[in-house]
């Protein structure tokens, strides 16, 4: 992906950069936190975009992840639990023109919000979505999540959870959000990229980045992410690319199996290379194919990062002033005050004596 910037007129301001969208409030994030990668990654790509800061608005819910809006220089709201996809919403619905990001984590965003994330998505509402997953509820000090992993022994699981996860990206698509991406804290330029194309994307667009909670988790995606391993257990989705991965000397590929159908992993040699492969197609209207690259994790596969999904339909905010135009225009001189004394309308007196006004 190519990562582009934003053109200034002649005359205009000087352009944003990345320190004018920092606020000057005290990050209280743990030392080492995944989130300040997070938070570097949305500061750099904000200016990005050519807006000025008070278009971009940051809705956030309860968690670790949740203080983000006190750190961006931009209008924010900390909202309650669960809630930020259902305030955004009613932002995004009454301000078109504003960019609004939603910040969660996985327990905020996937258990008691998780109601208000799914209907958020499949709506299309133009909002910004990133989930950050460490597998833990942090804030807290370390229960078990909804994408903590089974048999995890958190201070709520001592014997080992035995719920099943969560996949954020199974999810996402099966609420048939337009655009699902995953990325990963320490993959800077990767995840600034990500988050570009999610800024550009016109509807719903969800992003799940693996961050590491260092102090209650630590490690949750060393097995991605230590050096020595991520050539093998990565693998980069590119649109119209083979799916391959791995070291120059030993590239490994996906591609179906006969008979199953299935996704199994191949070596390149004795007849194999990049033509025996499946290609990457972010924009397929069937989301089979992202749906089974969202669940490829090691030690069997890699685990896929980037765009699984990017498709175009109308957006929730269009369509809902699209239908108050229509309105506007069938009735142009509509009389409010008629409108809300029509029916059964009662006033209560000084005496406590109901007068029938209307209806």
């Amino acid at each position: 992906m190519t990562v582009p910037t934003a053109v200034t007129e002649p005359g205009a301001p000087a352009p944003l950069k990345a320190d004018d969208f920092r606020s000057d409030q005290e990050v209280r994030w743990c030392p080492g936190c995944g989130d300040y990668a997070i938070l570097n990654a949305v500061a750099a790509v904000f200016p990005k975009l050519g807006l000025k800061k008070e278009d971009f608005v940051v809705v956030s819910g309860i968690g670790c992840s949740s203080r983000f809006p006190y750190y961006m220089d931009t209008f924010g709201f900390h909202g309650i639990h669960g809630r930020a996809p259902a305030i955004a919403t009613g932002l995004k619905a009454s301000r078109p023109d504003l960019h609004v990001w939603v910040v969660t984590g996985d327990g905020d965003g996937l258990s008691i919000g998780g109601n208000h994330l799914i209907h958020a998505m499949r709506r299309n509402t133009d909002l910004k979505i990133l989930l950050f997953n460490n597998r833990i509820y942090g804030l807290t000090k370390g229960q078990a999540s909804p994408t903590s992993e089974i048999g995890k022994k958190t201070a709520s699981s001592p014997l080992g959870t035995v719920e099943r996860p969560f996949n954020p990206i199974a999810l996402a698509l099966a609420s048939e959000a337009t655009f699902v991406a995953r990325s990963v804290d320490v993959y800077k330029d990767h995840l600034q990229e990500t988050l570009l194309r999610a800024a550009q994307h016109r509807g719903s667009a969800f992003v799940e980045i693996y961050q590491n909670c260092n102090i209650f988790n630590d490690g949750a995606f060393n097995d991605l992410t230590e050096r020595e391993v991520r050539e093998t257990a990565n693998l980069t989705l590119r649109h119209g690319e083979p799916l391959v991965f791995g070291a120059k000397n030993a590239r490994k590929g996906l591609r179906r199996r006969a008979g199953d159908g299935k996704l199994e992993v191949v070596a390149f040699g004795d007849g194999i290379d990049e033509s025996s492969l499946m290609k990457h197609d972010e924009t397929a209207q069937d989301p089979g194919l992202a749906y089974a690259l969202g669940h490829l994790e090691p030690p069997d596969y890699p685990a896929a990062i980037g765009v699984f999904r990017a498709i175009e339909v109308p957006t929730f905010e269009d369509r809902v002033w699209g239908q108050i135009d229509t309105a506007r225009k069938a009735k142009p001189k509509a009389d409010l005050a008629a409108l809300l004394r029509r029916g059964d309308v009662w006033q209560i007196g000084e005496d406590g004596t109901i007068v029938e006004i209307g209806g």
